[in-house]
C-alpha cells in the first residue's frame, strides 16, 4: 500500500506553521486543505484534546461565519496527532493566501470571552471536554510565534523549497 501524501512530510523538520498539504480537484472545483500545525510534531508536547475542541468550536464559529470566507470554508478540524488543525476551503489557494485570516482567527480565539459555541449536551457530543483559557493560550502563542513573523520555513514544507531549487 503506498504511503499517503501526508504522511511523506519529514516531521521532524516540520515547524509550527500554515502549510498547504493537498489540493484536490472535485469536478470544475479545487479544494485546497491546509494544515495548521500549532506544535512541533515529536519535539513539543501534543495539545490536550479539551483544549483542541475548544479551538475547533471557536474556529469553525468564527470561519462559517466570517463575511469575506464564510462561502469557502468546508471543514476545519483536528489532527488525529494532536499537533494541530486541517482547514479545507474551496478554491486554489497558497499559504501565504490565508495568512491574515488565520491572524484574525487565532486573535478572535485567543480575545474570546463567554461560552464556548455549542458547548452544550444538545449541541456537542462531548461537551464537557472543552479547555477555553489553555485554548486562549495557545491562540496567543501560535499568534506571537508563528503568524506575526511568518515565513518561507513556515508556510512550505521541509523538503519542497529544495525541489523548486534542484
Amino acid at each position: 500500500m503506498e504511503k499517503i501524501t501526508s504522511f511523506t512530510i519529514d516531521h521532524l523538520r516540520l515547524l509550527p506553521g500554515v502549510y498547504v498539504s493537498r489540493k484536490d480537484q472535485a469536478g470544475d472545483a479545487t479544494i485546497t486543505t491546509f494544515d495548521l500545525r500549532m506544535t512541533r510534531p515529536n519535539y513539543e508536547p501534543v495539545m490536550n484534546t479539551a483544549e483542541m475542541h475548544t479551538i475547533e468550536h471557536l474556529a469553525a464559529t468564527f470561519l462559517r461565519n466570517h463575511a469575506a470566507m464564510k462561502e469557502k470554508v468546508l471543514y476545519f478540524g483536528p489532527m488525529g496527532c494532536r499537533t494541530g488543525f486541517y482547514l479545507l476551503l474551496a478554491g486554489d489557494y497558497e499559504s501565504r493566501d490565508i495568512v491574515g485570516l488565520m491572524r484574525e482567527l487565532f486573535a478572535f480565539i485567543r480575545d474570546y470571552e463567554g461560552e464556548v459555541p455549542g458547548a452544550a449536551a444538545r449541541d456537542c457530543g462531548n461537551y464537557l471536554d472543552m479547555n477555553l483559557p489553555m485554548a486562549k493560550y495557545l491562540a496567543g502563542k501560535y499568534l506571537r510565534e508563528v503568524l506575526d513573523e511568518i515565513d518561507d520555513s513556515r508556510l512550505i514544507y521541509p523538503g519542497e523549497g529544495d525541489k523548486a531549487d534542484a
